[in-house]
């Protein structure tokens, strides 16, 4: 750093200087004056060696205090004077703030400095950042070197403001075992020592701890002028100020620079700095500038100087709020010009070949946010569904172009994967509307919100909302959605109606930095529309690769297992091709059940066997057979499906039941065959519920009991699978549905009756581990042995096993229940009310009710007994080495009572 003439500057001038003419308290002045000369040349050596424990750090050595002197009378202006007892007190607490940013500063070792405890927790989570792991007990004591070091130069960022307040009192040893000080004039020290060691430490505490700590004025010292008062609010508020803004390339010279190569963030600092040029005020706005223009390379400095000068900007706002509002002197100095805006700061610090965007225009630091939660916290872990929002985006934006553009002809999308130098890319293209910047950074870059519907596209693209465009991306985030697959993102995009001149490349490098914006060399030509390219951070044939739930490790049967209907055709290039596999346009909702089924289960026999391929078929016909229409108010099909799990079974490929969101795969259940329409359950759309509502749900289950029938496959198996989803939809059972099981065979509802009469004693088995059921073939289980059993004398075991979750949760729990009996939900103890009014909306209901009937009891003289025994009943089989089986014994009452429930 250059060598700047500190007493040059209007404020040492004023303050300290040697007066030419007469001094009326020249004495005092050259005392105080000498004392900090004798100070600052004590302390450049101390401040030099903090190259030593922070190279990293751009420079904090003396000249940085000289310099100090320079922005402070730019704080100051000519609104604010000091006396010259302030301008000793502030050159000693420029000086000294810095001071402890080396290893030199510390009579102790830097653990002993910070504190035993916190020095240990700093080792700790820095292992745990760098490892993955916790340490160890040895590698808590004697830390890796790597880490160790890491953990000292936190150690002195962290403690270096309360050691400079300890500086002015800390004594150095000379070799002849003199005692040191910094400040040699004992008065001085202990006079103003104190107030010298606040004002250091204090650049570090908030602006609101300064109004509190520094309110009081300090008189002068006895020798002094009564007039040399000190203001001890003011001189925080320029210490903070001046070091804040003392900000330009002296801090980082160009051949320090190349000799230190600080890496990282360190890096930019260096290299956004070493570009500034000194300060000066404009009105009461603090310009900084750059005469040199910042290439492509430099973009992570220039936006590190614009968000570092926001950070001062921010200081100087917080500072001028203080003194107004406390009623003292303002400083000149009261902002920073030009940050409000990425354009208006590019005009001071000039870019060349890319244009600044801020991507944090709505949201701070979009790309490292949507890694956070466009990631598994948002997407959960399937990869797939990056590739579903990029292809759906891409759809979007042909059918935006067909409205927009009548003599648009050939619209496509491609997907590509491609590998180059050992690195897999995966490319998503469409010849659709395009995006000029406006749009690109307005509408694709505005994270959470749906560009299509923000009035910024609607109205530079006239005639799309009146032309019936309906984007299939709801949300507004499949854009981001790209960061799960990699952090090397290139999109180029040109309007249809753009010139080549218009085309723009956004690139991420870096979920952590914000994208680069330039224009196309005009030698490229760009055709309209978008080409995204991603280099996976997963081979796509890994185990964590995009094509882990494909069967054949074929992109195009990714893309058809992800697009289950298209308006715009799909050209799918595998690696290497020589052409492309087209995927047609197709609608579920007028597709033949022939031509649905071969849409949602697609033939791969290419790579599987015949055999395999005639299962398909079998199953094919089958779901032709089984598979009924689900629709809407607007008799618009929403659903073609065959209720039951059996098909799912009769081949080794995936036939799981589709939930489709805009005509893409959302979400798989396993409780029936075919498709049913949904809607997301959350933004990133890999959960979905039918958008069918109760009625037209149970108009299907009923439609499909009755297709069950007449097709004859109304088994007995189909029965137990279906009976809970029947009871919870419908409220009913037919009378020859198997819902149970027994010693005898299945139970059904018009049996129970007749079943129960002959019998004092059942025990109604609890359902689940360890004696549950199977429904091919019907029979009871026991999980621990893996034995099939056979059930005892008067037992008695529902099939409460749910077909599917996500079906059974499309109906209220509660709706269905008995509603006499909803008094005891709130029961703090499981009363035998409580009890009943849980089950009372399931088939263990429609069983006791039907006991209670055939038993002339009411409900408390079955349960109530089971409530005072503490719901504790366990029965044996006849193998009484298989333990003892969970249940309630219900055993018919000598006498009847009216029932009469009533609330507590």
């Amino acid at each position: 750093m250059p060598e700047f003439d500190y007493t040059a500057t209007p404020l040492w001038r004023k303050t300290l200087a040697v007066r030419p003419r007469g001094d009326d308290h020249r004495v005092q002045r050259e005392r105080l004056r000498a004392s900090y000369l004798a100070l600052r040349e004590n302390a450049a050596p101390l401040l030099t060696e903090n190259a030593r424990s922070m190279p990293d750090f751009t420079v904090h050595d003396i000249t940085h205090v000289d310099a100090l002197w320079e922005t402070a009378d730019i704080i100051c202006g000519e609104q604010v004077t000091l006396t010259p007892a302030e301008a000793y007190v502030l050159g000693c607490a420029f000086v000294l703030h810095d001071a402890a940013m080396g290893a030199a500063a510390y009579s102790v070792s830097l653990p002993d400095a910070l504190g035993e405890q916190r020095w240990r927790d700093l080792v700790s989570i820095t292992h745990f950042r760098k490892k993955g792991c916790w340490p160890d007990a040895a590698e808590l004591d004697t830390p890796p070197a790597e880490i160790a070091e890491e953990c000292r130069a936190i150690a002195i960022r962290e403690a270096h403001a309360e050691q400079a307040r300890r500086l002015v009192d800390q004594p150095w040893r000379s070799s002849a075992g003199n005692e040191i000080h910094l400040i040699q004039d004992l008065q001085l020290r202990e006079s103003y020592g104190p107030l010298i060691g606040d004002l250091a430490a204090s650049h570090w505490w908030s602006v609101d701890a300064l109004g509190s700590q520094f309110r009081q004025a300090k008189g002068s010292l006895t020798w002094q002028p009564v007039e040399w008062l000190i203001e001890p609010l003011k001189l925080a508020c320029v210490l903070r100020l001046a070091d804040a803004t003392q900000i330009d390339s002296r801090r980082a010279p160009t051949f320090l620079f190349s000799l230190r190569r600080p890496e990282g963030l360190s890096h930019d600092h260096w290299r956004f700095q070493e570009h500034v040029s000194r300060p000066h005020l404009q009105g009461d706005r603090v310009t900084y500038t750059s005469l040199r223009p910042f290439a492509p390379q430099a973009a992570p400095a220039w936006w590190l100087a614009l968000d570092y000068l926001r950070q001062v900007d921010d200081e100087l706002k917080k500072v001028d709020a203080l003194l107004h509002d406390l009623g003292r002197g303002r400083l000149a100095a009261r902002a920073v010009a030009g940050v409000d805006s990425p354009e208006r700061f590019a005009e001071l610090f000039p870019v060349t070949d890319w244009r600044p965007v801020d991507a944090a225009v709505k949201i701070s630091n979009v790309p490292s946010l949507v890694e956070t939660l466009g990631g598994e916290q948002l997407y959960g872990k399937e990869p797939e569904v990056a590739v579903r929002e990029l292809i759906q985006n891409a759809q979007d934006a042909v059918l935006a172009r067909q409205v927009i553009d009548p003599d648009f002809t050939g619209a496509q999308v491609e997907v590509r994967l491609t590998q180059t130098q050992g690195d897999w890319h995966l490319e998503v293209r469409d010849n659709g509307i395009g995006m000029d910047e406006e749009t690109l950074v307005h509408g694709l870059l505005d994270f959470g919100t749906s560009g299509w519907s923000s009035s910024r596209v609607r109205n530079r693209l006239p005639g799309l909302a009146s032309g019936g465009f309906k984007p299939r991306g709801r949300f507004g985030i499949g854009f981001f959605s790209v960061f799960m697959l990699g952090h090397e993102i290139e999109l180029t995009t040109r309007r249809f109606d753009g010139s080549t001149a218009d085309a723009r490349r956004l690139t991420f490098e870096g979920s952590s930095r914000r994208p680069l914006l330039a224009a196309l060399p005009a030698s490229v030509r760009t055709a309209p529309g978008t080409l995204l390219r991603i280099r996976l951070k997963e081979d796509p044939y890994s185990a964590e690769g995009i094509l882990l739930h494909t069967e054949d490790d074929h992109l195009s049967q990714l893309v058809r297992r992800l697009v289950l209907e298209n308006m715009v055709p799909i050209r799918v290039w595998e690696p290497g091709a020589t052409s492309a596999e087209a995927v047609e346009p197709f609608a579920l909702a007028t597709g033949s059940p022939e031509a649905v089924f071969d849409r949602l289960y697609p033939s791969f026999t290419k790579s599987w066997k015949v055999n395999q391929e005639k299962q398909r078929l079998r199953l094919r016909d089958a779901f032709i057979e089984r598979a009924t229409e689900l629709f809407d108010d607007d008799q618009q099909r929403i659903g073609l499906a065959a209720l039951g799990s059996d098909l799912l079974y009769w081949t080794q490929l995936n036939y799981q039941g589709i939930v489709t969101v805009n005509g893409f795969l959302a979400d798989e259940a396993m409780g029936f065959a075919g498709y049913l329409v949904g809607r997301p359950d959350r933004a990133s759309r890999d959960q979905a519920k039918p958008v069918a509502d109760l009625d037209q749900l149970r108009r299907w289950i009923g439609e499909q009991e009755q297709r069950l029938r007449t097709t004859d496959n109304y088994t007995d198996s189909l029965q137990l699978e279906l009976s809970f989803i029947q009871y919870r939809a419908l409220h009913s059972l037919p009378g020859d549905a198997a819902f149970a099981m027994t010693a005898d065979g299945l139970m059904r509802p018009a049996d129970v009756i007749r079943w129960a009469a002959q019998r004092s004693e059942v025990f109604l088995v609890e359902g689940g581990p360890p004696l549950s059921w199977r429904a091919r073939p019907p029979g009871a289980f026991h999980y621990l042995s893996g034995r099939e059993v056979r059930l005892a004398e008067g037992w008695v075991l529902v099939c409460i096993d749910v077909l599917d979750p996500k079906l059974a949760d499309l109906f209220p729990v509660a709706h269905g229940r008995d509603s006499a009996y909803e008094f005891a939900r709130h029961d703090t103890n499981l009363s035998w009310q409580k009890f009943w009014w849980r089950l009372s909306g399931n088939v263990h209901g429609l069983f006791l009710e039907a006991l209670c009937s055939a038993w002339s009891c009411t409900m408390g003289d079955l349960l109530a007994p089971i409530e005072q025994r503490g719901w504790s009943d366990v029965a044996h089989l006849e193998d009484e080495s298989l333990g003892p089986i969970w249940g309630y014994h219900l055993r018919r009452p000598h006498q009847t009572i009216p029932p009469s429930p009533s609330a507590p």
